[in-house]
């Protein structure tokens, strides 16, 4: 537990919520002094870096699928390709 310390936080909700449910972002004193640094812009930062994780865990999860996984789609692809040609 801490105690006597105030803490600027920014939080913000999942985009994917099977990836996390909310991203806590703790904001230095010094950052809001600064020329130009707005809370809608260090909202709008927190969300962007909070989507780009998600993206990138959903990349990586497609990824993981096995080598049959990738072989199933690839055939279905085919098939239906295959099928589109013989109908048209």
């Amino acid at each position: 537990m801490v105690k006597g310390i105030a803490r600027r936080v920014v939080v913000v909700k999942s985009p994917d919520p099977k990836v996390f449910d909310e991203a806590i972002f703790l904001v230095r004193e010094e950052t809001g002094r600064g020329p130009g640094v707005t809370t809608e812009r260090l909202l709008k930062e927190a969300q962007a870096v909070a989507e780009n994780f998600a993206r990138s865990q959903r990349e990586r999860r497609l990824a993981q699928l096995p080598w049959w996984a990738f072989s199933l789609m690839g055939a279905g692809g085919m098939g239906a390709a295959w099928l589109l040609t013989l109908l048209l």
